[in-house]
């Protein structure tokens, strides 16, 4: 039985500003760059049974940086739908809602085909994902790379949590996290690891 990587891409400007980032498809920054490809090391010497990436350019590049090969776009990898909050950080909403929060309030519906998305609406994505990974862990590791929100709801999804659960998994940009197995059970085996 293989092991679940996830890597999260690298910086991008919004990612440094703190600016939700869900359908805007803007590049990495030379830093972002720069971890991307500080990433190979860590995923080296891998044979993996199956790579998925967020058809999205940030995650598409830091797969091609970090050295996996082969990677296929998984719409359902796809950053969180931020809707109205598209581009706008969490300081900017707690100035009209104080007490909003990301994980238990959602987002407002955002411009056409944009409606914002809900956990469990993220967890449903997530589940399908992983249901094509439980079918290529036998085989070997798995690497998924993606975003920030979209991989946490992927983790608590992983260990049997709710959708919402995901805000307990900090995520920085250009690191590589391992999920595994101890007695049976998926367990959190490493997390954030940078080079």
């Amino acid at each position: 039985m293989g092991d679940l990587l996830l890597v999260r891409h690298g910086e991008t400007r919004w990612s440094l500003s703190g600016q939700h980032t869900g359908f805007t498809d803007l590049p990495l920054t030379e830093h972002g760059e720069e971890q991307a490809k500080s990433l190979a090391p860590l995923l080296s010497g891998r044979a993996f049974s199956l790579a998925l990436t967020s058809p999205l350019h940030r995650a598409v590049r830091t797969a091609d940086l970090a050295g996996i090969t082969g990677a296929v776009p998984e719409p359902d990898l796809h950053e969180w739908d931020y809707g109205a909050y598209e581009g706008v950080t969490t300081a900017e909403i707690h100035r009209t809602r104080p007490t909003w929060d990301l994980w238990t309030d959602g987002v407002p519906p955002g411009p056409d085909g944009h409606p914002g998305e809900s956990p469990e609406e993220a967890g449903r994505r997530v589940d399908r994902v992983l249901s094509r990974v439980d079918a290529a862990l036998p085989a070997g590791d798995v690497v998924l790379v993606a975003h920030g929100h979209v991989l946490r709801v992927l983790t608590a999804r992983r260990l049997g949590l709710p959708p919402a659960d995901g805000r307990l998994f900090q995520l920085a940009t250009g690191t590589v996290s391992r999920l595994s197995t101890e007695h049976g059970r998926p367990v959190v085996a490493e997390w954030n690891v940078r080079p």
